[in-house]
């Protein structure tokens, strides 16, 4: 029953959840979510109304008790996206907190209310670690989401290989206001604390005033996406009381997306602590990360982790043989870590896998010492200019430490003589007076390489983003 969160059942006073002035010990979320899991017990899957609230962690853990799949439902998703995940999962009804109004996509669905308080009932029987736990769908940027169908062992294997690296335990509490929806934030920054035996403390919404005070209320460690480094990055400068903040954590953890290697070097600046970067997709949960004992080093998602297989593949799939840290490949990885398939989607779970290897579509560079360095998504990140393959990423933080840059994303476009150019959007940091299309190839001209230098650049107000931070090039167009 407990395999999951061993230290569930010693019925301990310690804490275990804080969302703002709401909170549950180890015993009460015993209660509470064993009384539901025995409520739940025998559905085939269950949907989950996942809000920045106390009560979707109850949810998600009474599923898990339960072994019932649960199917995370993102609150700000569109009717035609809902329906579709509704109608692909089909869920038997839908956990929300008591009082949330839900779309009308879900009238048809049995309502269950999530309680807070509870006795557990009987132990159900101990799933197999086979046995799906999280169904998520991915964010659909190449079509219809699909649902990737995430086994108890994955959970496990990853959480347990970041307590090999970050040196996680149960006298960690832990700090985000990151969305419950998706991996990072449900899987890592919920069930990654209570597997340990730890504490989570969740913002309810990011704020700079949020993470102070909890980070000097005993957080010793703060998970985070680009953006709201960024936010704290910029907030340094004037507020002494964040940087006090930021330096007595444990560690600072970045993810979902790359951190702008400017930012990286400002905080570090500020407060004397690296933000460790780790990388992983819905579909592998944790692939790599910083270690807490190695070397931080900007701009790089760190190594392999424990358990964790990763390789770079030529376009033709001939792995690479040389790891020099200039060499662009496509990661592949294979391990305990991974999903088991797409719902629904034979198809397109044989074209995701090379043999046993995940096909991640991220391409990257490896270090001799096994760093790994991301240059971007290979559909939207890879551009081939004048016979060269260039990665959007480093142009992109090379951009960024020009002073007149606030924002920067870097994309291709066709072109008739080179195949495709370096395009750059810009935000500036003055809109009336930002920094010339020249000033901007020169400067990357000379950090990287000539021909890495971007032909065109286009000025925009703000870059596109989803949820999670992550900028959506596929909305960039000229």
């Amino acid at each position: 029953m407990t395999d999951l969160f061993p230290a569930l059942t010693a019925g301990s006073d310690r804490p275990a959840l804080h969302f703002g002035d709401r909170g549950l010990t180890y015993g009460e979320l015993f209660g509470a979510a064993g009384s539901l899991a025995v409520r739940i017990g025998g559905a085939s899957r269950l949907a989950l109304w996942a809000t920045p609230t106390l009560e979707t962690a109850v949810g998600v853990v009474a599923a898990l008790l339960a072994g019932v799949p649960v199917v995370p439902l993102n609150p700000r998703t569109g009717e035609r996206e809902l329906a579709h995940i509704l109608a692909d999962s089909e869920p038997a009804a839908v956990l929300a907190a008591a009082g949330e109004q839900l779309p009308d996509g879900l009238d048809r669905l049995q309502r269950i209310d999530i309680p807070v308080t509870g006795d557990a009932g009987p132990p159900p029987a101990v799933p197999s670690p086979a046995d799906p736990a999280l169904i998520v769908y991915t964010s659909g940027t190449t079509g219809a989401p699909k649902g990737a169908v995430l086994p108890r062992r994955a959970i496990a294997a990853s959480l347990d290989a970041l307590e090999d690296a970050w040196e996680w335990t149960d006298a960690d509490v832990l700090v985000h206001g990151l969305p419950l929806f998706h991996v990072h934030g449900l899987i890592l920054g919920i069930l990654g604390p209570l597997r340990r035996g730890g504490q989570v403390r969740h913002l309810g919404r990011f704020s700079v005033e949020g993470v102070i005070r909890e980070l000097t209320d005993g957080g010793t460690m703060l998970f985070g996406v680009p953006t709201m480094y960024h936010r704290l990055a910029e907030s340094l400068d004037e507020d002494r009381e964040l940087a006090k903040a930021l330096a007595g954590a444990r560690l600072l953890v970045s993810g979902s997306a790359a951190l702008p290697v400017h930012d990286q070097t400002r905080i570090r600046t500020a407060t004397g602590r690296p933000v460790i970067e780790r990388y992983g997709m819905t579909e592998t949960l944790m692939n790599t990360s910083v270690r807490v004992d190695g070397e931080p080093r900007p701009g790089s998602v760190g190594v392999p982790l424990r358990g964790v297989e990763l390789r770079l593949v030529e376009e033709d799939g001939t792995p690479v043989t040389t790891y020099d840290g200039a060499t662009i490949g496509e990661i592949q990885v294979r391990g305990e870590n991974l999903f088991t398939e797409y719902l629904n989607r034979p198809d397109a779970t044989a074209a995701a896998f090379d043999g046993d290897w995940f096909r991640t579509g991220d391409m990257a560079v490896r270090d001799p010492d096994g760093y790994v360095r991301i240059v971007g998504r290979r559909a939207t990140d890879l551009i081939k200019s004048g016979g060269y393959k260039i990665g959007a990423g480093e142009i992109e933080n090379a951009l960024l430490e020009h002073p007149g840059v606030r924002e920067a994303a870097v994309t291709g476009e066709a072109d008739a003589d080179l195949g495709e150019r370096v395009v750059a959007w810009i935000v500036p940091v003055d809109s009336q007076s930002p920094p010339t299309e020249g000033e901007l190839a020169e400067h990357v001209a000379a950090q990287l390489a000539p021909h890495k230098r971007p032909r065109t650049v286009r000025f925009l107000d703000a870059l596109p983003r989803n949820d999670m931070g992550k900028i959506m090039k596929r909305a960039l167009h000229g």
